[in-house]
């Protein structure tokens, strides 16, 4: 017999054959034993054959267990197989072809992501199939798997709801659904009584968390969903908690206040939800807390100044993104380990504790987007001590109240430093040159500042560099032409500043370089055509300059090329054809040039394009009809050039608020929302063509008829005078008559009327 669940009533007993049982030996061997003991025959028959009956009995008890167990075990079996062949069918798409395994030909312990139980021979303990890049819903047949401990489905493309069933799976440890497309509520699990690890991050669900959760949770993780509610005051209950995450739903309210009884809990996240109200203060009786993260949501008022005090196992700190003010507390110092604090995007005032110096774990420091002041020895003394932070190598203080020149301990930082950002203060004076004991720099970024002086040389030396972002300033004279050895630069901003002189042709040695930002300086001379074989270039910035002379050809190689900005220059000649090969452009800003010719019609052949401003140019032809085809076009400024001739109707031309044509006398036609005159009813070239054949033809069959009928009258009028010639006189009349009489001095001709002269 068995009892729910599986557990036997009976102990486990081998199943032994009927003979080993009842064979006469066991009965025998007791009746030679009470023989010997003086029993007499009549008693040794009786003895026997009681010895028989319970023989008989024990054996039938036996047997009915054996087989009993058997039948289970064979029931157990044929359970399990069903329903992850069940929960196979479900399966929609499975790319890795995880699945192959699942057949009748082979023993389903053996299929892939499967395992069986030791205790329980035959029963699956756990389904791990993670990353296998399934695709389908969960069959609720995966609750039929009563011997489950472990279901770890994460990293897939599974949809719907997560199964009722799962509910039922009492013996179940470990559940792990994260990083999927599950949809509906979770599912309830308080039956679930052993289950310690609840990992459902990165789907889709929708309402409130649940209220009766396991009650031996000790890692709950719900991130990345669109949870909505309050949390529960019942998780509170969860003594063993260790771990709890909800960040990134739409959850509203404070922490509960019945959270200080949660003394085990290690990892508490909340950030990127609606939560507010003022520093939740029940955070401060965790003491074994090592991650507290509340940032983006609406928390205000003050931190508490003595939180490093009550946490003092502290790693990381995030509160960034809220409505804090009031000083940095100086007494997270007290939390030795923190290797990460980021309070950025809050409205923290007054001077950087200096006493973070004593923080030697610190690997990230961001108080970026504050109040923070220095301005004073006093104010800039946190620099001095972050020199003790050797580990670190992420500084923020971007966007503060900073100002004056940088102290040279500046350079006295980590060696580990990577991430470098100093923008948006008030800083003054040359670039820091204490930067370059930075070989390991990776971004360096000081824009919006109010630093003067040249670009210093010593900047292509740091090698490791990616991003260079010094836009906003007041450096002059040329671009450093070291710059080119910086082979791994992908970003190079030097926008609004005085810079002067040509754009240095061996900036296209930077074979990654991806933005090239360089417009509202002083810049002269041609765009190098080398730039354009860069073959990672994605944004092109050099508006506002005075660059001159055609735009090259080349430009056709940049086929990643996504924003192409060069407004207001001196550009001339032809808008290169070759414009059209880069197919990845979406905006093309070329306004406020010399360019001449027409539009090139293979502008139509950049489908992504968004935006296309040529307005301000020479432009002269018509509109090419190709870039009414252009689905994805936003903008379409031309305004201010020489164009001529019927503008197309179709696309962007309907949309009259982002199509600019004013200023081109030419054209005509169009939609009705732009108001333009009609076009005169031309004939096609066809018809012109044929027409003109026909006038020619008139015209020449004219002239031979012309011809053909003077000749005629001439023929006639001679024909006639030789007639008149050749007739006999008529009665009356005397025809004149001719003679040639020679003399001395040669033939006189004699004509007398009306006789012969001889």
């Amino acid at each position: 017999m068995m009892l729910a669940g599986g557990a036997n009533i009976f102990p486990t007993v081998p199943c032994l054959p009927a003979t080993s049982v009842i064979s006469s030996s066991t009965p025998l061997d007791y009746f030679h034993q009470r023989h010997n003991h003086g029993l007499n025959s009549t008693k040794l028959e009786k003895v026997a054959m009681k010895l028989t009956a319970m023989g008989q009995f024990f054996f039938f008890i036996l047997i009915t267990s054996c087989t009993h167990a058997v039948i289970c075990s064979s029931n157990g079996n044929y359970t399990d197989r069903l329903s992850l062949l069940e929960f196979k069918k479900t399966i929609s798409h499975d790319p890795q072809q995880a699945l192959m395994s699942w057949n009748v030909s082979t023993q389903f312990c053996s299929w892939e992501g499967v395992h069986c139980s030791v205790k329980n021979p035959g029963r699956v303990s756990s389904l791990n199939l993670t990353n296998r890049g399934l695709a389908g819903q969960i069959s609720p047949s995966l609750g039929n798997l009563t011997f489950l401990r472990i279901l770890v489905l994460s990293t897939n493309s599974f949809s719907g709801d997560i199964p009722m069933s799962l509910g039922h799976l009492h013996r179940l440890q470990i559940l792990s659904l994260q990083n999927n497309t599950l949809q509906g509520r979770i599912p309830a699990l308080a039956n679930c009584s052993k289950l310690t690890e609840l990992l459902l991050a990165n789907n889709n669900l929708t309402g409130q968390i649940p209220v009766d959760l396991p009650q031996h949770l000790e890692n709950l993780d719900l991130t990345s969903n669109n949870l909505t509610g309050t949390i529960p005051v019942s998780v509170a209950n969860i003594t063993m908690l260790q771990k709890f995450r909800c960040a990134m739903n739409n959850i509203e309210g404070n922490i509960p206040n019945e959270f200080a009884s949660l003394l085990g809990l290690q990892v508490l996240r909340v950030g990127g939800n609606k939560m507010s109200g003022q520093f939740p203060h029940p955070i401060l009786n965790l003491s074994n807390l090592v991650e507290l993260s509340i940032t983006k949501n609406n928390f205000s008022g003050v931190v508490p100044s003595s939180i490093g005090n009550y946490l003092p196992d502290l790693q990381g700190i995030w509160l960034a993104d809220n409505f804090f003010h009031g000083y940095v507390p100086p007494s997270l110092t007290n939390a030795s380990k923190l290797h990460h604090i980021d309070m950025s995007s809050n409205k923290f005032t007054g001077v950087v504790p200096s006493s973070f110096g004593k923080l030697s774990k610190l690997s990230r420091l961001n108080l970026e987007l504050n109040k923070l002041q220095a301005s004073s020895n006093q104010g800039w003394k946190f620099m001095d001590s972050l020199a003790n932070c050797t580990e670190l190598s992420e500084f923020s203080i971007a966007n503060n109240y900073l100002a004056g020149q940088v102290p040279n301990s500046v350079g006295n930082l980590s060696r580990q430093l990577l991430y470098l950002y100093m923008g948006g203060n008030q800083l003054s004076g040359d670039l820091p040159s204490g930067i370059a004991n930075y070989c390991n720099l990776v971004i360096v970024s000081l824009p919006h500042n109010k630093f003067t002086g040249v670009l210093p040389e010593w900047l292509g030396g740091l090698n490791s560099l990616q991003v260079v972002q010094l836009s906003n300033n007041f450096f002059k004279e040329l671009i450093p032409s070291a710059f080119s050895n910086i082979s791994q630069l992908m970003y190079l901003g030097l926008e609004w500043n005085r810079l002067n002189g040509p754009i240095p042709s061996s900036l296209g040695n930077l074979q990654v370089l991806q933005e090239l930002l360089i417009s509202s300086n002083n810049l002269h001379g041609t765009i190098p055509k080398e730039i354009f074989t860069i073959p990672t270039l994605v944004r092109i910035s050099l508006s506002f300059n005075s660059l001159y002379a055609p735009l090259h050809a080349d430009i056709g190689n940049a086929k990643q090329l996504t924003y192409l900005q060069i407004t207001s220059n001196n550009l001339s000649g032809e808008i290169p054809r070759t414009l059209g090969n880069c197919e990845s452009l979406e905006v093309i800003e070329l306004g406020d040039n010399f360019f001449s010719g027409s539009i090139p019609a293979l502008l139509g052949n950049i489908s992504n394009l968004q935006i296309l401003n040529l307005s301000h140019n020479n432009l002269t032809g018509s509109i090419p009809v190709a870039l009414s085809d252009l689905h994805f076009l936003e903008q379409l400024d031309l305004s201010s050039n020489h164009l001529k001739g019927e503008v197309p109707t179709k696309g962007i031309f309907k949309n009259a608020t982002a199509l600019w044509i004013n200023g081109n006398q030419g054209l005509c036609g169009g939609p009705l929302g732009l108001h333009l005159l009609a076009c005169p009813i031309m004939q096609s070239n066809s018809a012109k063509h044929k027409l003109s054949f026909i006038w020619k033809k008139v015209i020449l069959v004219a002239i031979v008829v012309v011809f053909a009928a003077a000749f005629v009258v001439w023929l006639f009028r001679r024909r006639k005078q030789k007639t008149k010639a050749i007739s006999l006189p008529s009665p009356g009349r005397f025809p004149r008559i001719c003679k040639i009489q020679s003399n001395w001095s040669g033939k006189i001709w004699f004509c007398l009327p009306g006789k012969i002269v001889s």
